[in-house]
């Protein structure tokens, strides 16, 4: 399936145009485009314009709420919850890490729990802005079961992702956003959007094995094995069961039951580092610490050692020129 190069600032405005056509105010169409964009930017076109077609179809359902009043509640010097009203997941993230930076910056740490929310896009965005203020940003998300325990055949977690980001002084920040499966659904349903493979052990089918073809799979598997079935019932204690809401099998599906409110929860954590040491050697240190890794010499079939969040930032750098790449169908949407 074909796919067409677009400037960045187009694509935002067909994706605020499209929201705002829907029921939404334009200052909540802008932030939800902006951080889908984001998503394309980086390369992760599987969390970004790809999606609005789904939001919307959601939203005129009645499983996501135009007209959210979210709402903050500090629970204490470093801790609140924000309550997402049931709308759109970037922007009850985008609240909830707001309110995080605020206090890390006052008390040294902010932690805030989202919950009544929607998915909400890439967390590479909300980490990435802590990064901006000299702060650390952790995040996780979690979503309903697509992912098989490690051991087992039938899905009970979701992909729950969980998110990095750690400034530093001159080189840019260090960002980890990564799925706790082998990968994100969204990546599954882009080869199938683009008529393409997906490569062995991404999915599995009704039988618990591996399939190619995207439109085969009906589960996820957790990378690492052992070690991905571990990190994604973390993501969903702190994303879901700390912050009262529902986990694994027990969430609303996102491709399923359109008219049901999602009630996601999301963890977001600020971490102020002039709090624990100088702020000009921790950022100084991790320029030594990123510049040293790319020193290291490569193994036999690479030309280098990258840092995390490397290739997203390099992709960013060349689209943001460019434009960003995305289906012709997804465009064809954006425009009608």
């Amino acid at each position: 399936m074909s796919a067409v190069i677009v400037s960045h600032q187009e694509v935002k405005g067909l994706i605020k145009n499209k929201l705002a056509g829907a029921g939404i105010s334009i200052r909540h169409a802008e932030k939800v485009a902006e951080i889908l964009v984001h998503a394309d930017l980086r390369g992760v076109n599987s969390h970004g314009a790809l999606r609005t077609e789904h939001y919307i179809n959601r939203l005129k359902a009645g499983g996501i709420n135009p007209s959210p009043e979210i709402a903050f509640k500090a629970t204490g010097p470093v801790t609140g919850i924000v309550d997402g009203d049931d709308g759109f997941g970037h922007l009850v993230g985008d609240a909830a890490m707001d309110q995080a930076i605020e206090m890390a910056k006052e008390n040294g740490v902010g932690m805030v729990t989202a919950m009544n929310s929607s998915h909400c896009g890439a967390l590479s965005y909300f980490v990435q802005k802590a990064t901006k203020q000299n702060l650390i940003g952790i995040a996780m998300s979690h979503t309903d079961k697509i992912m098989v325990p490690f051991g087992g055949k039938e899905p009970f977690l979701g992909t729950n992702p969980i998110a990095y980001g750690i400034p530093a002084k001159n080189e840019k920040p260090f960002i980890l956003d990564m799925a706790t499966s082998n990968v994100a659904l969204g990546k599954v349903l882009q080869h199938k959007e683009e008529g393409k493979s997906i490569p062995e052990g991404w999915g599995v089918d009704e039988t618990g094995s591996y399939v190619t073809d995207p439109s085969k799979v009906v589960s996820l598997t957790p990378f690492g094995g052992p070690k991905g079935y571990g990190l994604a019932m973390v993501v969903d204690i702190f994303s879901g069961l700390l912050a009262g809401m529902a986990f694994g099998p027990h969430i609303n599906q996102m491709y399923g039951d359109l008219d049901k409110k999602r009630k996601l929860g999301h963890y977001f954590c600020v971490i102020n580092p002039s709090f624990f040491t100088g702020m000009d050697t921790f950022l100084e240190q991790m320029d030594q610490m990123m510049k040293e890794v790319r020193e290291i010499p490569p193994a036999e079939g690479f030309s280098g050692v990258l840092v995390p969040g490397e290739i997203e930032q390099k992709n960013e750098e060349r689209n943001l020129v460019e434009g960003i790449e995305i289906a012709a169908t997804t465009y064809d949407y954006l425009k009608a």
